[in-house]
């Protein structure tokens, strides 16, 4: 057997926008988890869980833009085992390329009769009926056996067998609390593929609650799964999913071990990254593996020797080859609009020609503040880009403050209808911009999550600013990038009141499914 036939394929199925959204404080409206689902398809994932679509009537449109607009993945929505939620589910995904409608059930004993009250017998027949129900509608329907690492293993064969008859196509072996250990996990996939139909495509999905979401999803593939379920810098539930991005370059790095490969474009891992964590006002990490910061960097003296005289020293891959560093010219203010195309194109951006113009403009002013503008700059400036209509725009503001008076802003803001002006106090620079910015909209949401980290290097590095914030039961999320912490705040928290009027945000009707 040669070396390329023993190497399998793995489908990526990615629960960004399902699962990861569930992450406490994560507010993605509509138009960011389009952006996202596009960012996704050009990653090259093979599946997209694009939303719950019973969770309420804006899940249900945010799932059905996604499947009429992205086109190239599997385009799936989740679905309790209930007429009501894969009808839902099948509404969402009716207009998409390649639709699947995933449904699922508890299998464990503890929560058979602790959650859903049910006896083993009831939750086979209920899970035959929904994949029934769900393949009057698609092709495609992949089944859950949520809490499966938990479940005792004749009653997973059971019910997976049950539900292939039914015209399951997939099966998912969720570890949904993160208990399992990859041993285990191995050696469950493995009884299971001797148990069911060779046609059936395995798939793992696990959580990170003992640090072993990634170990146990290679484990899975060792096992015999075909698929595995993760999210991009391993976002979800409690301690989070496996995460994308450290499986595809495990499978990639250590191909010699394991014979895996994906259809993952590795280059788009760190710009994937960065976009979710700019939408979803979750941090990565500076020592996160494969996208944080501090991922190729080298303090130690012994190790940049070691790395300046050849770099696999102590790399064991190639920064460009995650998309971390590409070949972009050094920019400054004296550089033209050509050049700075050239790199944004060097970057793996596609910048409409109406939008080049005010990118330009802003990149020129950066440059006067901060010299000379490198990779991350570029990237800061186009990935803060507005994508939601602008009611209100900043036009300029002030902040007075010292030791003895009490912080003053003053903001001026562009409206459809003219300017709008407004001053207030606050016990900081910032709770006044706040403030001066709700005295001029006249709209006043509740702070709950505000972050700030620097997103480039150096004096003049450009900071970003992350605010979650809550509107009459709908949560919100706004970012803004400047060199000024005060300005991207103002940037931010007027992001969040645009959303507010163009009826953006993330509201939640009914318990999202945990798989």
């Amino acid at each position: 057997m040669t070396e390329a036939s023993r190497i399998q394929p793995i489908r990526i199925f990615d629960t960004t926008l399902r699962d990861g959204e569930q992450s406490p404080g994560v507010a993605l409206n509509h138009q960011q988890k389009l952006e996202i689902a596009h960012q996704l398809a050009r990653l090259g994932v093979d599946v997209i869980e694009a939303g719950f679509p019973i969770a309420s009537p804006g899940d249900l449109e945010g799932v059905q833009r996604i499947a009429r607009e992205v086109r190239g993945p599997i385009i799936t929505g989740l679905a309790r085992a209930g007429r009501a939620d894969v009808e839902a589910a099948a509404r969402g995904v009716e207009d998409a390329e390649r639709p699947r409608i995933h449904t699922f059930i508890a299998t464990s004993p503890i929560h058979m009769a602790k959650k859903l009250n049910l006896e083993p017998d009831a939750v086979v027949e209920r899970a035959v009926q929904a994949v029934t129900l769900a393949r009057s509608f698609v092709d495609d329907v992949e089944f859950s056996a949520e809490d499966a690492t938990r479940s005792e293993w004749p009653f997973l064969a059971r019910i997976f067998k049950a539900v292939v008859e039914a015209g399951a196509t997939t099966i998912n072996v969720p570890d949904t609390v993160g208990y399992t250990t990859p041993d285990e996990m191995r050696a469950l996939f493995a009884f299971l593929k001797g148990e069911l139909p060779e046609h059936v495509y395995l798939s793992a999905h696990c959580h990170d609650d003992l640090g072993m979401a990634v170990a146990n999803s290679i484990a899975a593939a060792e096992g015999g799964a075909r698929q595995i379920e993760c999210t991009v810098n391993g976002i979800g539930e409690r301690a989070g999913n496996a995460s994308l991005e450290e499986i595809v370059m495990a499978f990639h790095t250590r191909r010699d071990v394991y014979h895996f490969e994906t259809g993952i474009r590795t280059r788009e891992l760190y710009r994937s990254s960065r976009m979710v964590s700019r939408l979803s006002g979750m941090p990565v990490q500076p020592n996160k593996a494969i996208v944080g910061d501090n991922a190729f960097a080298h303090e130690s003296g012994i190790h940049q020797d070691g790395v300046i005289k050849a770099r696999e020293t102590y790399e064991i891959m190639n920064a460009e080859l995650v998309g971390r560093e590409a070949a972009v010219l050094v920019m400054g203010k004296h550089s033209g609009r050509a050049a700075f195309r050239k790199a944004l194109t060097e970057l793996g951006y596609t910048v409409p020609e109406e939008r080049i113009g005010d990118l330009f403009t802003r990149f020129k002013d950066l440059a006067d503040r901060k010299g000379q503008i490198f990779a991350d700059d570029l990237r800061a400036l186009v990935d803060a880009r507005t994508d939601v209509p602008q009611a209100f725009g900043l036009e300029r503001f002030q902040v007075s403050s010292g030791s003895d008076m009490q912080p003053l802003a003053y903001v001026r803001l562009s409206t459809p209808e003219g300017v709008r002006e407004a001053t207030a106090t606050g016990d900081g620079g910032v709770e006044a911009i706040f403030h001066a910015i709700n005295a001029a909209t006249g709209i006043a949401p509740q702070l709950e999550i505000y972050r700030v980290q620097a997103v480039t290097k150096g004096a003049e590095a450009l900071g970003e600013v992350s605010i979650t914030a809550r509107h009459n039961e709908t949560s919100l999320h706004g970012t803004g990038v400047d060199t000024d912490v005060v300005a991207a705040s103002a940037r931010a928290w007027l992001r969040i009141s645009n959303q507010i009027v163009a009826g953006l945000g993330k509201s939640r009707q009914v318990t999202q499914g945990t798989v």
